[in-house]
């Protein structure tokens, strides 16, 4: 079963002012933002949000000359919502976003990256690099089944224990800046109840705690391919995230030969295209007309 976010869901969202598109994939219709014209940048956004973060860099980079594509993964956002517990994988989310990116012919664009979006948009840049040609990572990481920092291990705790995963409480816990009622209602908006977030519910749960585990064989393969990615790569990171700290940044600046120094973003937590998306969206820009 399937389940579909009624429109009206969405009826009081602020600052997103983008037109709908919309891309079957099987049975599934997933949605996405296209705004702008030029050189295209994807925005891959995370757990547990969809493209509604991304709404403040969108206007900064449409207004510098370039394409911003943003799409919701299933079981996301405007997007349509399996509801049994197995449809969400690694896998399943890459190929879905692949499929979607190859139907607008994607050539030679900068795939940015945050939280769950690292592994599969650095996945997909790497196995497709005829679609893309520059990185911009934002506070994400690789799972290979290796030892996770404290904060993620505290969050995944919480979500195994969590029946009915409380979305607007996790965003409000997660801010730096004030955020209004509104702005977390949005973040809400696309789970009307328990039904509509097993994909929200799985993510936390797929991170592989063990090298065997599901996914950490493909993600320890994107890391090594990273390690001979040459193109153009910026590293952003904030200075207020307890899962992905700067550290974690430092690590993809060493690994990335194409990777320049470490960019720090001040006042700003995990989700930090709301604390500082404006800031964000400028430090995007100049990397890419650098």
């Amino acid at each position: 079963m399937i389940l579909r976010t009624p429109q009206e869901r969405f009826g009081a969202l602020p600052d997103y002012p983008f037109f709908p598109n919309w891309f079957d994939w099987g049975e599934t219709r997933l949605h996405y933002l296209d705004e702008g014209e030029g050189r295209p940048v994807v925005l891959f956004h995370g757990e547990p949000t969809w493209s509604f973060l991304y709404r403040k860099v969108i206007p900064v980079l449409v207004a510098a000359g370039y394409r911003a594509i943003a799409p919701d993964y299933f079981g996301f956002g405007k997007s349509d919502k399996p509801i049994a517990a197995d449809s969400y994988s690694y896998d399943a989310h890459t190929e879905s976003m692949v499929a979607l990116l190859a139907d607008l012919d994607i050539r030679g664009a900068c795939a940015v990256v945050q939280d769950w979006g690292g592994p599969i948009g650095l996945r997909i840049a790497v196995e497709h690099p005829e679609m893309f040609s520059a990185l911009s990572i934002l506070n994400t990481g690789l799972f290979t089944g290796g030892r996770m920092s404290k904060g993620f291990m505290d969050w995944r705790r919480f979500v195994e224990k969590s029946e009915d995963l409380p979305i607007r409480f996790i965003m409000e816990r997660s801010m730096v800046a004030q955020w209004d009622d509104a702005v977390l209602n949005a973040y809400e908006a696309p789970f009307p109840d328990r039904s509509y977030k097993e994909g929200a519910h799985r993510f936390p749960l797929i991170v592989p705690m063990d090298p065997s585990d599901a996914g950490a064989a493909a993600m320890l393969d994107v890391r090594r391919k990273l390690e001979q990615w040459t193109n153009p790569t910026q590293v952003l990171f904030s200075t207020s995230d307890p899962v992905f700290q700067p550290k974690t940044g430092e690590r993809f600046v060493e690994r990335i030969p194409g990777a320049t120094e470490l960019e720090l973003v001040e006042g700003a937590g995990h989700f930090l295209q709301e604390d500082k998306g404006e800031e964000v969206g400028r430090r995007i820009v100049a990397f890419l007309d650098a």
